[in-house]
């Protein structure tokens, strides 16, 4: 019987399902403007007008199977049924006006026992090329028995949202329907919001099962078995530091953590692109070749040469290829239980050390806390840094309250003794702007030192302020930088900058006080007046 949408309201006759990326390049070059092929092989393609996700037009219905579980708030928007309706109707309209549309059957999970079967309906054969990529693709005898899908995602990005419907707040709108198991895509065509509509609905579900859902990268020692897992919001290094080319990777950014142990929710990786160089990530750069999809990059029109500086489109650059393509890969993407879990941050203020050893109390309040830093945008005339805290180190897709998670970690963690980290890849001595950014291979150096076990050995000593231990020293990383204070020319300065971060995070946690116990509130750092 030939492959039809008949069942979700969806008629059109020419279905490509499950392509094979040779197939989808051709579709996308013969369908897409502009589109081209790099001289390393991956599909350029544009996402058009949005270039990131859109977190201010995401919405969850509001319906009463799931609506008591939900930490409903700025992140966990609520919508009604009857609007839900017209934007669903909407995205069907949208696909049954098209020729022909692009199927991908797939799985999110690669443990078989919490395994979803995902459908992916788009009209893009780049999109589709990515969901290939980021699912785990089923082989001939599964995709046969396939079935009827868990979730359903309906892509109709091309076509905008009625801004004027009620809950609307612009033309851009992603809206997941639990009980329906459905997501609907309307007025963005960036490839990331159906990868991250999957992850969102992981993070419903592994949580009322007791699996921790979580947005980190994992790699595992491949003589010892070690597994360790990398926490941390964008530009904080974590594909980056878990591309280890000494270690098995098992996922680069969505992982569960099970009474067995680890497993990645996705087939593939989505890496940053912008400034890569092969000297300095060459497990990345060298995954970049046919069947990858490059997203939003400037090519060479001559050579087809792509300038991973050029940042005229965005400054989010992206690059999508199958885990496979990661040289070191573990496949199934499987592990045990994490000897090592280290949160990555980027702080731009220049005061937190590059490494300090958390307790767990402390990892819980560093974890629901989730901070990095940005710079401020110039054309707001700010030139210092902005603190940015995102719970969990993923609250745009976290869908219960954040201490669920926490919860969660805290009682794995404490079962299987992990021993915690907070690894800063941000600035030294000053702020952005006055320090330099610390150097990847000290970074490295001492993500090794935490593997081998030596850096859990050495002496620390109590920081003043945040309360975390600072190591004493580190294998192959001057002792002079270990201690932020003592980088910067100005100990004052330093000391009110320090006490100025402390209050940023005492500031935000407010909100999660109730949710917390006395022992994690108690965790963070010390909050003052500055002068």
């Amino acid at each position: 019987m030939e492959f039809n949408l008949l069942h979700h309201g969806i008629s059109v006759e020419t279905i490509h399902r499950n392509l094979v990326p040779a197939r989808l390049y051709e579709e996308a070059v013969r369908v897409e403007k502009g589109f081209a092929i790099a001289q390393n092989g991956a599909l350029v393609c544009d996402s058009g007008r949005k270039t990131g996700r859109s977190p201010k037009d995401k919405r969850i219905v509001e319906e009463s199977g799931s609506s008591d579980d939900i930490w409903w708030g700025s992140i966990n928007i609520g919508l009604d049924e009857d609007t839900y309706n017209i934007n669903f109707e909407r995205a069907v309209d949208y696909l049954n006006t098209r020729d022909e549309l692009y199927v991908l059957d797939g799985f999110a999970g690669w443990d078989p026992k919490y395994r979803l079967k995902i459908r992916i309906i788009c009209t893009r054969p780049y999109h589709a090329l990515f969901m290939h990529n980021m699912l785990i693709r089923p082989t001939a005898e599964e995709l046969e028995s396939f079935g009827k899908p868990d979730y359903v995602v309906f892509n109709a990005g091309a076509f905008p949202a009625n801004r004027y419907t009620k809950g609307m707040t612009s033309d851009t709108s992603v809206v997941l329907h639990l009980a329906r198991k459905q997501v609907v895509i309307l007025g963005t065509e960036y490839a990331g919001e159906m990868k991250k509509g999957v992850f969102t609905i992981m993070n419903y579900l592994m949580p009322k099962e007791g699996v921790m859902s979580m947005h980190c990268s994992a790699n595992e020692d491949p003589e010892k078995g070690d597994v360790s897992l990398f926490f941390g919001l964008s530009g904080t290094g974590k594909t980056t530091l878990s591309a280890d080319p000494s270690r098995l990777l098992i996922g680069d950014d969505e992982h569960c953590w099970t009474d067995e142990g680890v497993f990645n929710i996705e087939g593939g990786c989505y890496a940053k692109c912008i400034g890569l160089r092969e000297e300095s990530e060459p497990e990345i750069f060298n995954a970049i070749r046919f069947g990858s999809v490059l997203e939003n990059v400037v090519i060479d029109k001559k050579t087809r040469e792509v300038d991973y500086d050029d940042e005229s489109l965005t400054q989010n650059t992206r690059c999508s290829y199958p885990i496979e393509y990661i040289p070191n890969a573990k496949l199934p993407c499987v592990g045990g239980h994490p000897k090592n879990i280290i949160l990555l941050t980027c702080d731009a203020f220049g005061v937190l050390p590059p490494v300090s050893r958390l307790t767990p109390e402390q990892a819980m309040y560093h974890f629901i806390s989730g901070y990095t830093a940005k710079v401020a945008g110039t054309e707001q005339g700010v030139d210092e840094p902005t603190a940015t805290f995102s719970a969990c180190f993923g609250a745009a897709f976290m869908v219960w309250h954040p201490s669920r998670y926490a919860e969660l970690l805290a009682e794995k963690i404490r079962k299987h003794d992990s021993k915690v980290w907070l690894v800063n890849t941000g600035w030294s001595g000053g702020p952005y702007g006055v320090g330099s950014r610390f150097k990847l291979k000290y970074t490295r150096a001492i993500i090794d030192a935490i593997h081998d076990g030596s850096l859990a050995a050495e002496e620390s000593y109590k920081d003043p302020v945040f309360g975390v231990a600072i190591p004493k020293a580190c294998a192959n990383v001057p002792s002079e930088l270990l201690d932020p204070k003592k980088t910067w020319a100005d100990a004052a300065e330093f000391d009110k900058t320090a006490q100025k971060l402390a209050n940023l995070f005492h500031d935000n946690f407010k909100k999660f006080e109730d949710g917390a116990s006395e022992e994690i509130r108690n965790a963070g750092p010390v909050a003052k007046a500055t002068v």
